[in-house]
């Protein structure tokens, strides 16, 4: 993914706790087609979106400990 700084990113706050679906539309919502980084990551099922939260996936969980561990490793 071209995309993956800015996916990690997004990850690692919502794995800090839920947030609130306006407030990670607010922060990562882009009209630049270039960087769908919000798009990107819903798609790739890394986050989910439940009662107006955005939580981070079994699979979400997988992607960030293993591109992180792999930066330091």
């Amino acid at each position: 993914m071209d995309n993956q700084p800015l996916i990690l990113d997004l990850l690692e706050w919502i794995a800090e706790e839920p947030r609130q679906y306006a407030d990670v539309m607010e922060a990562w919502r882009t009209s630049c087609p270039k960087l769908p980084i919000w798009e990107d990551t819903l798609d790739a099922a890394l986050v989910c979106v439940r009662s107006q939260q955005v939580h981070i996936t079994a699979e979400g969980l997988a992607f960030l400990t293993q591109h992180r561990s792999s930066e330091f490793g």
